[in-house]
Parts: structure tokens; C-alpha cells; sequence
């Protein structure tokens, strides 16, 4: 797609850097990748239209300057078996009727937005905009018409799989844990034949496919079965931090060609090497959960408990997060590899993220300005907090309508 071409796509969507925004905010701040608890909006300690300890509610975004969050359908990983597929499917219901009561509680506050068009619209319109992501969708129940329910239900992308291997393809970290082989090209099979009928029904409906989490044979069949540019929604580059569940060069490169986008996460172990606060953060959940009288940690209980906050703060001291420099450093060679039109941003809050200088929605300016400092042009920081995905999404949609 040429550059004219792009100009007049994000136009369309009344997305322009003017002069007004010199300096000031980006046009739009989408985050790609935002979990939420179980009983989201189920409980006061969960209500968004107040303070609360999640990184994202709405006040922190209206403050930090966050425009719009994909709010992430997850469920974890079990057997693959009738019983595990009821069990994931009854969870996910849980996450959307949550999105659901936010929405319907301060209508005036935030609104779903289920085009691009819708998200500009709102934006333009002083509200902020929710937009639904699976992630795992193991969550369909092994049944492809659930996937018709989801995107009635507002889902714009599905996350493919997550931790440990599910019925659609391999994960980047397969569960050795419970028997799953170690990932390697034996143990990587890639994409099953459900998989990719999800991926072309995805295509069909308009629904972005997330290859976050997959392994680099899941993401090479993605790649092939989707007629449709695919995304990331919260990936990091390997090259900078070897990890699995950072893309190779050559993977983001492949993204790019594409017409995709690869949505740079803000998580602590995609950016720092750092195994000593892993074993300290560990030891601090397996202590809080045994205060608390529970068989093992439970994140949606024990994270947002006084006592883990403390003891958070003092694994902070001894172990410090990555930083907004090593962010933006892996940004950096996202951009040189796949081009700065292939490029968002993530931040992974309440499912693991945050880090120095962007420790919750409140902060987000700070990344603009991070941005900026690194001698990103107003241009490139418009593309990369919005305009990229906004147009993947929309190239997405009109395939769909072909």
C-alpha cells in the first residue's frame, strides 16, 4: 500500500496531525492489550468508574491521556476436553458481561467502539473508547460458531492461544509443567485444521487475528491462511531480549509485508533479563496466598491486596522494573526491522505490565514524551499510538466486505 494511499485511509477516519498537536497529545492513544479481573465491575474494589488498584480504570486513563484500551477477554488454559471447553467458555462470559456493565454504567464516561470509525467518533466526542480482544481462543469451546457470538458481542480481534499449547495451534510456552513437549521444531506443529477455520472465518468476519503468544510456526500458518493483515497485539522483538515470546526479525519483517502490525509491549520480562525479581515476586505470591488461607495464588484475589502492593514496592527497591528508555529501545528496533508503519503500542496493564515511567494508564503521556526524547517525529508517534492499527483494522474490515 502505497504512502498516499495510507494518508487517505486514516483521512477517512478523520485521523490528521495538525498543528495542535505539536507537542501536545497524539490525534488518538490506543492500547492494544489490557486484562481485567473476573469479576470485573462485579465487586467495588472492580468499579472503573472510581479509584481504583487496577492500572486501568477510568479516571487514570482520562488523566494520563489514554484514549482508548482493547479490553482482553483471557482465559487460561485447560484440558482439552469437553469439561475444559464448558469451563473456558463460562469464564469468558464472565469478562464480556463485565465490559458490558462498565459500558452500561457510564455511558457518559466511555463507549464501545466496534470500527475505527466508532473509535474516532467517540474520541472527537470528549469519550473514551472500549474495544473487545480474546485472548486464547481456546475460549470458543472448540466450536467455530462461537466465534460469530464473540464478534456480535463487540470482539474486533482473537488472540489464537496463550500459555501452554490449546486446540488451534502450539504456544510460545507450552506447558512442560502438565507433559507438553519444550518448544522446539519437534514440539512446534504449528496451526491445527481448527485453527485455521478460525482464522478464515476471523477473515470473513472482520476480525483482526492475534498472533501474540503463538509460536513462530503457529505465526508462519497464520500468516498463510490469513487473506487478511494479522497482528500482534503485545509483542516484543527477540533480538533485543531473547525470549520466546518475542518475535524474530525475520517474523516481524514477515508482519510487515503483510500489512500488519506488531503492537510493542510495556511487560518486564519482554524487556529485562532480571531472574532474581521473578523468584522474589514468586515467593511473594505463594506468601501472600498462604496468608490468606487459599490452596495457591490466585492474581484476580492476591494482587490487589495491601500486602502485596507492599511487598511489590520492596521488590522494586532490590530488583527495578525495566525502564521507559528500554522501552522505547525495543520500539526502536521494531521500527528499523519491520518500518515505522508496522509498529503500536501495548501495554499489558493488570495482566503483568507496567514499568518504570509507565507504571499505569496515568502515565501514558509519559511514553509520548519518551517518544519524542528518542527523536521520534509527531508524525511517527500519531502512527504508532494509533494510526497503524487503526489502519490494519480498517483494511481488515473492508476485506471482510469483498
Amino acid at each position: 500500500m502505497t504512502t498516499v494511499v495510507r494518508l487517505a485511509l486514516l483521512a477517512a477516519l478523520g485521523f490528521a496531525l495538525s498543528p495542535a498537536h505539536a507537542q501536545g497529545d497524539p490525534p488518538i492513544t490506543i492500547d492494544t492489550h489490557v486484562d481485567i479481573p473476573f469479576n470485573y465491575m462485579g465487586e467495588p474494589r472492580f468499579d472503573v468508574g472510581h479509584d481504583t488498584r487496577l492500572l486501568v480504570d477510568l479516571g487514570k486513563m482520562e488523566r494520563g491521556g489514554l484514549n482508548a484500551v482493547f479490553f482482553v477477554v483471557w482465559v487460561p488454559q485447560h484440558a482439552l476436553d469437553a469439561a475444559g471447553y464448558a469451563k473456558a467458555v463460562k469464564q469468558a462470559s464472565q469478562k464480556y458481561d463485565g465490559i458490558g456493565r462498565m459500558l452500561m454504567m457510564y455511558p457518559d464516561r466511555i463507549r464501545l467502539a466496534t470500527t475505527p470509525e466508532q473509535l474516532m467518533a467517540n474520541h472527537r466526542a470528549g469519550l473514551l473508547s472500549a474495544t473487545i480482544e480474546i485472548e486464547n481462543a481456546y475460549s470458543l469451546g472448540h466450536d467455530i460458531h462461537r466465534l460469530d457470538a464473540a464478534f456480535d458481542r463487540g470482539a474486533r480481534s482473537v488472540g489464537l492461544v496463550h500459555v501452554g499449547n490449546n486446540d488451534l495451534c502450539t504456544s510460545s510456552l507450552p506447558d512442560t509443567e502438565h507433559g507438553e513437549p519444550a518448544m522446539n521444531s519437534a514440539g512446534d506443529t504449528g496451526m491445527s485444521d481448527f485453527g485455521r477455520a478460525v482464522v478464515k472465518r476471523a477473515n470473513q468476519l472482520g476480525m483482526m487475528v492475534d498472533i501474540s503468544h503463538a509460536s513462530d510456526h503457529c505465526v508462519r500458518d497464520a500468516l498463510k491462511v490469513s487473506s487478511a493483515p494479522i497482528i500482534a497485539s503485545h509483542s516484543g522483538a527477540r533480538a533485543v531480549l531473547d525470549h520466546p515470546r518475542n518475535l524474530p526479525d525475520d517474523l516481524l519483517r514477515a508482519i510487515a509485508a503483510k500489512g500488519g502490525v506488531i503492537d510493542a509491549v510495556a511487560y518486564k520480562e519482554f524487556l529485562k533479563h532480571d531472574p532474581g525479581r521473578e523468584a522474589a515476586e514468586k515467593a511473594l505470591q505463594e506468601r501472600v496466598a498462604k496468608q490468606a488461607g487459599e490452596k495457591a495464588y490466585d492474581s484476580d484475589d492476591d494482587d490487589y491486596r495491601p500486602e502485596m502492593e507492599a511487598g511489590m514496592a520492596e521488590i522494586q527497591k532490590q530488583y527495578p522494573l525495566a525502564t521507559l528508555d528500554d522501552y522505547v529501545k525495543q520500539i526502536r528496533h521494531m521500527v528499523q526491522v519491520a518500518g515505522i508503519d508496522h509498529v503500536g503500542i501495548a501495554s499489558d496493564f493488570d495482566g503483568g505490565g507496567g514499568i518504570t515511567g509507565w507504571k499505569d494508564a496515568s502515565e501514558t503521556r509519559n511514553v509520548t514524551a519518551a517518544l519524542r526524547q528518542a527523536g521520534f517525529s509527531e508524525a511517527d508517534i500519531a502512527k504508532l499510538w494509533g494510526g497503524n492499527l487503526l489502519r490494519v483494522w480498517g483494511e481488515v474490515e473492508r476485506h471482510a466486505q469483498h
